[in-house]
């Protein structure tokens, strides 16, 4: 158990996370197959085990794990427009009349709910870790779009979550094209091998480096025509790598085998005991690395109000 993405958010008021209270409402919005006319289902899911008895709630050492699923149904585009098109033609040619934008439409419905019993299922799972003393809910996501429909599905579960995306005081790119040019980042920090170069004029360009030396003359000389850094590969201590990117989300979050080693010490033999194990270790990892990171980055910004 150990996320590859962070999306964080901030909950701006007290939430009572009792574990059972939270378990309960979770079970009323469970996850669930789609019926044969539905494009997409979502609900919770348990995060560790199968079988109806494995909790929707994990809890250790006062952190939760939660787990949602959507499923869906995928009609290709391409399928529908084909089908679509020859219903058109054979109306036009049959009739001696020209299909307009409104039956279209409505010959595409009927299309969709034809092939809709037809229609490949896709699944996919989000995870979500809730630190209430930290007052963060850190979710395994690089799309906001993926996160906030596990948090609205969870503010419906609970009726209320004062939460909000977490923000620095510094605009992201401007800190890792300080560091880049300085060719030096902030304690614990250290700049690897990766980022993105981008014009700030609207329609500039875009330099992507991989296994290079950001020291370089090379990289250099693009950030002194003025690019910016908005993705940039580091690692904190001895412990994870990452790249940031410019909208202050994590990815291709990695933690060193060390840490994974330790897991599998405290974990034993058991599936289970080893996802708990993992579970904890990284949210022990997590509650230390992200406050130095967002410090380094200036400092949390807590808009006026809240």
């Amino acid at each position: 158990m150990w996320f590859r993405n962070l999306l964080v958010y901030r909950l701006t008021q007290d939430v009572d996370f009792d574990t059972e209270k939270l378990e309960a409402a979770l079970a009323a919005k469970p996850a669930r197959p789609c019926a044969s006319q539905e494009l997409a289902t979502y609900g919770f899911v348990a995060p560790f085990g199968k079988g109806e008895d494995a909790p929707l709630v994990h809890e250790s050492q006062g952190f939760l794990l939660i787990s949602a699923r959507k499923e869906e149904r995928i009609l290709p585009g391409s399928v529908v427009k084909d089908a679509v098109k020859e219903k058109v033609d054979e109306i036009e040619s049959e009739q001696m009349r020209k299909v307009y934008k409104k039956e279209r439409e409505q010959i595409k419905d009927e299309i969709v709910q034809a092939f809709l019993p037809r229609a490949f299922i896709r699944k996919s799972a989000t995870f979500a870790a809730i630190a209430p003393a930290q007052g963060l809910i850190i979710v395994n996501a690089s799309s906001p779009k993926r996160a906030e429909d596990l948090l609205s599905t969870l503010r419906e579960a609970i009726g209320s979550l004062p939460v909000r995306p977490l923000t620095v005081k510094i605009a992201p790119s401007a800190t890792m094209t300080d560091w880049v040019k300085a060719q030096q980042a902030a304690a614990d920090f250290h700049v690897l091998d990766e980022c993105e170069l981008r014009d700030t004029h609207e329609d500039g360009g875009i330099v992507r480096c991989k296994r290079q030396d950001l020291t370089g003359e090379e990289v250099q000389l693009h950030m002194s025509s003025g690019k910016q850094v908005t993705q940039l590969s580091l690692a904190w201590q001895d412990k994870l790598s990452f790249v940031l990117d410019d909208k202050l989300v994590a990815k291709r979050l990695k933690f060193e085998d060390l840490l994974q080693e330790q897991a599998e010490q405290d974990g034993g033999d058991d599936d289970l005991s080893q996802q708990d194990a993992s579970f904890t270790l990284m949210m022990l990892t997590l509650i230390e690395f992200l406050p130095a990171l967002f410090e380094a980055l200036g400092g949390e910004d807590t808009p006026q109000g809240i």
